[in-house]
Parts: C-alpha cells; structure tokens; sequence
C-alpha cells in the first residue's frame, strides 16, 4: 500500500543490532514524535534477539541485496531500469563516483556496489514510499549509498557519523559527503571538531547530538560498598581499538598483588579467540568471565551486582577509536565508579578525579593502579559515583537531546503529524 504521508528514510548498515541501541532509540523517539520513517538496512542483523524497545519501531524495514556476485541479476535489472529512465542523470552520477574514488587511489569495486545497491533503493523504494529526505547512519558505506542515492533523485540527504567511520575513512571522501549533505549529525563534541577542520570553507551544518541515555531504565542505587573479591565490569566489544589486552594486562597485575577480584566482559567481536587466548596465557581463566552478547535487560543487573566499570580504550593502527560509549554513560547513570582512558570524546563526559578516574591509554600499570584506587578508597568513590549521576542528568539525558534531534529533522522532513 502507498504511504500518503512524507517519511524519512533512514540507511543502516545493519539492522537491528544490539550494539547500536542508540540507533533503534533515535528511531523510536522520532516516531513517537511524529516523523514516519523507512528503514533500509545494508546488512541482515548479526544477532538472532534484540532489545525490547527495537519491537516497538513501527517502521519498515526493507534488506538490500548486500553484494553484487550473488545478487547480479537483481541489483543490475533494477539499475537498468532506472537508467532507461533517467539515462543522463544516471550516467554523471556513476562517473562522479568512479572519478572520486580514482582520485584517492580508493578501490573501485566498493564504489561500485554501494552504487548498485543505490539505484536498487531509488527503483524499489524511494518514490514508491514518498521519501521526503534519506539520513544515513555511519559516514562511511551507508552514506555513500545515501549520497548516490540523492544524486540520482535530487533528494536531499544527510548522516550521523559516529567513531571508526570518521577517522577510518579517507579525509577526501568524507569532505565530498560533507559538502553534499545537508546538515551532519555527530555523537561528539571531539568529533564535530574534526569534522569542521575538514569542511572549511563549507557552509555545510554540523551538529553535535549526544546519543543521551533514558535514565528511567537507569535508576540510581550505590548502595554496596566494594569488598572481596571485587566484581570489576568491562561491556564492550573485542576489537583492537577497546583495549582489552591492555586491560588483561592490568588484571593481571592485580593478581600478582593478590588482590581478589572477579572480572566480568560483556560482548563479542572479532578477537575474542584472541582474548579468551590471553586470559589463559596470562592465567586469569579463574577470575575472568566472559558473558558473550547481553540485552539490556540481562546488562542492568550485572551493572548493580558491580564494583567498579573500567573501559580501556586506545587508537587502533588503522585510526579507529571510540567515540563516548554508551555504557561509560550507563554506569555512571546507574551509580557505578568508572575508570577509563583519556581518549577521543570520553573526558567529555569521565572528568578526572571528579565523575570518574582517567588515565592513559596503553598503560596496564597505570590502569591497574586506578582501579586499585577505586577499590580501596570507598569514601572518593563514593563520592565521585554522586557527581558523576548529577552530571549525566545535566548533560546526557536523552530527553534533552532526543528533542533536538526532531527539531532537526522537522525540518526536512514535513508528514501529516508534523
């Protein structure tokens, strides 16, 4: 059935995922405040569950074909058709893409297939569901088919670009997205800074919008003071740029001081064969407990059952990094002290010695003496866990920042609710 109202189309990379809840509570908010929106996810969901809240979007969700061997006839019929109707546009399109991703030297067949899977979108969907605007969620290979998408339509569009998609990608391809789109979203304030040192001279808006937290979920209880074996809480996925040898490393080195603890991971990732490895290695199996993947539902009561949350993040080689995780927000929003690293946006929200302890990256000796601290100083924890709470309900509420973030797309995208 034709939608008669105007809708948002929004482009994942994957949904739905539990590891981006921030996403799925961007799209409930804004449905709920009027704004009728079209998923379309470039990926399947990786995970078989997903967080309550996700079975309340009302959106469609439509998977486009993910590569282009497997799915030739589909994604090349429909660009065919396209071009038959568009043949001039269709054309200058395809060879802006080829001749920018030439000029940095990029490969071509990405290029290639995030085009393909644009013209599938535009044939199939984007008229058929009065697409008044496309945001993408990721600057990298979502806005790519988001920015051919508009190229090929004269839709406008826009993206939120949050971490490893910023600082992975080629500074030329994001400076050719910044100056196309209409305004950028970003989850930093670190991030936006960045952003702007690339669009100078652009006129292209950039807003900071912090992801935020529903506190209602996050109610508020330091009531236990730490004793052994302290229970020290880790959720976040097993990639390079989360550090976790380095937090081994520091475990570690708490063991050898004889100091009893349990520590508790929750996620999954590509080294998690490499980590469980470690652990092994450095002969932390008794104290360490890997959980695998949580909902949030599983993931609350660990944070209550916790002494201390500790985050160990660190620049990856290729550049990746964090942005503001989620989770530092979480415990600090739940009454949890929080060590973690002075990297990208996390003092944005960690401020040393105040709402949490910071130290360097790639330092286990400085991170196991932080969490030593913690532990055994109770009354500056304590102390740090009440501040930290205040601050998450001046800064990172998400009613304070859900509501701008309508305000933006109001704006562009205008239906029969608005």
């Amino acid at each position: 059935m034709r939608s008669t109202s105007k809708r948002l189309a929004m482009v994942l990379k994957g949904y739905p995922r539990i590891s981006e809840t921030f996403i799925s509570n961007e799209i409930l908010h804004l449905e709920r405040s009027g704004i009728d929106i079209a998923i379309f996810s470039l990926r399947q969901p990786r995970e078989s569950f997903a967080h309550k809240h996700v079975k309340q979007i009302r959106a469609p969700v439509t998977y486009l074909p993910e590569y282009i061997l497997p799915s030739w006839k589909t994604l090349f019929r429909a660009n065919f058709r396209y071009f038959l109707s568009y043949p001039y546009r269709y054309l200058r399109s395809f060879s802006n893409a080829l001749k920018a991703s030439i000029a940095i030297s990029s490969p071509l067949t990405p290029t290639v297939r995030h085009f393909l899977q644009a013209g599938y979108l535009v044939q199939h969907d984007l008229f058929r569901k009065n697409i008044a605007h496309i945001h993408a969620h990721f600057a990298h290979t979502p806005t790519s088919v988001a920015l051919y998408a508009s190229e090929l339509t004269g839709i406008s569009f826009s993206f939120t670009a949050h971490a490893k998609d910023i600082y992975t990608s080629h500074p030329a391809k994001l400076m050719r997205k910044i100056a196309r789109a209409r305004f950028i979203i970003t989850c930093t304030e670190y991030n936006r800074q960045y952003l702007l040192s690339l669009a100078e001279g652009l006129s292209t808006p950039i807003y900071t919008i912090y992801h935020g937290i529903d506190l209602s979920r996050f109610e508020f209880g330091p009531d236990h003071l730490p004793s052994p074996p302290f229970r020290i809480l880790s959720v976040g996925r097993l990639v390079k740029k989360k550090g976790y040898d380095d937090l081994l490393k520091a475990l570690r080195i708490l063991k050898t001081q004889q100091i009893p603890f349990e520590f508790f991971h929750v996620g999954d990732g590509d080294l998690r064969e490499q980590i469980h490895k470690m652990a092994g290695d450095l002969g932390l199996l008794d104290n360490v407990h890997f959980l695998g993947t949580l909902t949030h539902e599983d993931l609350i009561p660990l944070y209550r059952r916790s002494h201390l949350f500790v985050l160990a993040s660190k620049i990856a080689p290729d550049g990746d990094r964090d942005g503001l995780p989620n989770v530092i927000l979480e415990a600090m929003a739940i009454g949890i002290p929080v060590v973690a690293t002075n990297v990208s946006a996390i003092p944005e929200a960690v401020h040393h010695e105040k709402t949490g302890i910071l130290v360097s990256p790639e330092n286990p000796y400085a991170l196991a003496q932080a969490i030593k601290r913690v532990l055994f100083s109770p009354g500056d924890a304590r102390s740090m866990v009440f501040e930290a709470r205040r601050f998450v309900e001046s800064y990172f509420d998400s009613a304070i920042w859900m509501p701008r973030l309508y305000r933006i797309f109001r704006d562009v995208v205008r239906n029969d609710y608005i």
